[in-house]
């Protein structure tokens, strides 16, 4: 007799990550569901094997409806929650989709009566905020969280809901910067180098840290699987840094760049940009990628963080280092590239 497929659901499986998700999932032999909202690009959703789960996440009423007439006979077996804005036009959208909508979403399972046996949320290394930019101490799971951004303060109140709701058996993952093939941050970095131009703001020595799509990926399914993660928080990144002129480095040589010349900006020069380029997006009603959240990230001097928690509960480990993942990113890019022309 067959073996009936573990169920996944992905909630936010139209995002950047949510598309590898999905297909990890149906590569590891789930039966995957794609949690969407009716405006959700279905771009990286292709694969006919596919469930689609159309959710309105502003209506708790609606919401609780909507689970029990998509979910499998008893609920789904995981849920990875990977709903979440990274930048807004109106600053209030970070708190009604980051933490409004988590909420909405766990109280309808518990409602429904179908919470499963693992609920994994992705949330951000920027909510734990500034760390040590004297010693540049490795960010770790022990960290004092203190946000200093918009983003970072709704992924703190929802990690916090989480927290007072034990019923529900959650894992929580800060990853650091996620890049990849069709990520539109770093995208912009890699666009600037080929430009032969990479901007920078502040002239101190800046730790950055990394973790490639589809090793946040597997470190998911590692940590679902394993039974020493529950009700724990877990930092994801490559378990090294690099400073700005190795990012650099590494991305001039993937794209054949033989010479790419740094611009730093002062602090104040890269604070007023940010403050422009979010204004004009407010008149635009668009999100700006370059906004005042953006720069007390790009200001940040310290993002080195240990993962040694992630490696003793569930083996993680990055397959891809950064040089690695950059080639593959770089190689998406140019594809794209030549295919516009």
């Amino acid at each position: 007799m067959e073996e009936k497929k573990k169920t996944l659901l992905v909630v936010g499986a139209g995002g950047f990550i949510g598309g590898f998700i999905a297909s990890e999932g149906l590569r590891r032999g789930y039966d995957v569901w794609a949690g969407v909202r009716e405006s959700t690009s279905r771009r990286y959703l292709t694969d006919p094997a596919l469930h689609f789960a159309v959710f309105d996440y502003d209506e708790p009423a609606t919401l609780l409806e909507q689970i029990r007439r998509y979910a499998p006979e008893g609920g789904w077996d995981y849920i990875i929650y990977n709903l979440g804005a990274t930048k807004c036009a109106n600053f209030a959208d970070f708190n009604r989709i980051n933490f409004n909508y988590l909420r909405n979403f766990g109280e309808a399972l518990t409602g429904a009566g179908m919470l499963p046996q693992r609920f994994l949320y992705m949330s951000s290394l920027s909510a734990l905020g500034d760390a040590d930019y004297l010693g540049y101490e490795p960010i770790t799971a022990a960290t004092l969280a203190r946000p200093n951004t918009r983003y970072g303060l709704s992924k703190i109140k929802a990690e916090t809901w989480l927290e007072t709701n034990p019923a529900i058996p959650w894992i929580i993952f800060r990853p650091t910067g996620v890049y990849g093939p069709h990520e539109q941050d770093y995208l912009m970095m890699i666009k600037c180098i080929d430009s032969r131009f990479d901007f920078g703001v502040g002239y101190k020595k800046q730790m950055l840290t990394f973790i490639y799509v589809d090793d946040l990926v597997g470190a998911m399914f590692d940590a679902l699987a394993s039974p020493d993660t529950l009700h724990k928080k877990y930092i994801i990144s490559e378990p090294r840094a690099y400073t700005q002129s190795e990012f650099r480095a590494i991305v001039a040589r993937s794209l054949a760049k033989k010479f790419v010349i740094p611009v730093k900006l002062p602090l104040w020069a890269g604070y007023l940009a940010s403050v422009v380029a979010e204004k004009w997006g407010a008149i635009r009603l668009k999100p700006s990628t370059l906004n005042r959240d953006k720069f007390k990230i790009m200001r940040q001097r310290n993002w080195n963080c240990s993962v040694d928690d992630a490696v003793r509960d569930f083996g993680f480990h990055a397959d891809y280092p950064l040089e690695r993942g950059i080639e593959e990113t770089v190689r998406a890019y140019l594809i794209e590239k030549e295919a516009k022309k």
